[in-house]
């Protein structure tokens, strides 16, 4: 097996398929279909298994992505080393789809801003298990997620995200000066929905079954931001996170009734450096403002 090889299992599971990851990595199709299938012959298994048009980590697959990670983590440190002790080691954050879409970026510009000359590198995930898998692997510094449900290593609130129900312009239900809407009333309707690997999926089903029915899907998407731009097509209507609101869309934006939240917080495998502090201090700045 081969570095190269690695990083190519990696681009599939972080773009979910192998046309986007051959796109993003300047290879044809096949030749990245073939590398893959040589990795999978010299690990023993198959590590990624088609589904319904998706491609996913098999669990033997969901084992060995951390270890990928961690090689090509340690590659790239060594060829930075090998560049000269003054070039810059990046503080390497992990995060999810939405939050590098949110809160995320502003962090980095502030955090940046304290640091002269510093670097970061941002790795964006669909899966909150993935995230998790990422930093205990020690293939990030910190991970930047929802609140992991059982974690060794330490945990840092960093304030709630608030959910929105995005509505197309000129919905029956948008009327002049409403600003929060019962989810019931939505009940009758196609919903888009988020795939069942995105950590806010389960966060919808549950807001729907408290409003007293289950949400049917027109429409499933990986990623809050593509939820957004659906929802402004009048696909149905869809909870995205605040931050993702983009200006100018033809939408209706109203906050549920009761509200949905959910708790951010920036976890890491060990004690924090003093960069890590830092950014957990900006972190916590715009999750404050938002």
């Amino acid at each position: 097996m081969s570095f190269r090889q690695m990083e190519y299992l990696v681009a599939v599971v972080e773009e979910g398929s192998f046309t986007a990851a051959a796109q993003r990595l300047g290879v044809t199709q096949p030749t990245l279909s073939h590398q893959i299938r040589v990795l999978e012959r010299d690990v023993g298994v198959p590590l990624l298994e088609r589904a319904s048009g998706r491609v996913l980590l098999t669990p033997m697959g969901r084992e060995y992505l951390p270890h990928a990670e961690a090689a090509l983590r340690s590659a790239r440190s060594a060829r930075r080393a090998g560049a000269g002790a003054g070039s810059p080691v990046p503080l390497r954050v992990g995060t999810m789809y939405s939050l590098a879409l949110g809160i995320v970026p502003p962090a980095v510009r502030a955090w940046l801003a304290s640091e002269p000359g510093a670097e970061v590198e941002v790795s964006e995930f669909v899966s909150s298990g993935d995230l998790e898998n990422h930093v205990a692997a020690g293939s990030a510094d910190l991970g930047v997620g929802p609140m992991p449900g059982r974690w060794d290593g330490p945990v840092y609130e960093l304030g709630e995200e608030n959910l929105v129900l995005v509505l197309p312009e000129g919905d029956p239900l948008a009327v002049e000066e409403r600003v929060s809407l019962d989810l019931g009333e939505l009940s009758g309707r196609p919903w888009v929905l988020y795939d069942e690997r995105n950590a806010l999926a389960p966060l919808v089903v549950q807001a729907c079954a408290k409003a007293g029915f289950t949400p049917r899907a027109a429409v499933r998407t990986r990623h809050a931001a593509t939820a957004l731009q659906l929802a402004a097509a009048g696909l149905g209507p869809a909870l995205i996170p605040e931050s993702v609101l983009e200006p100018g869309l033809p939408v209706t934006v109203l906050r549920p009734d009761p509200p949905i939240r959910r708790m951010l917080a920036a976890y890491l495998a060990g004690p924090p450096s003093p960069a890590v502090s830092g950014f957990i201090t900006a972190l916590r700045r715009w999750t404050s403002a938002d």
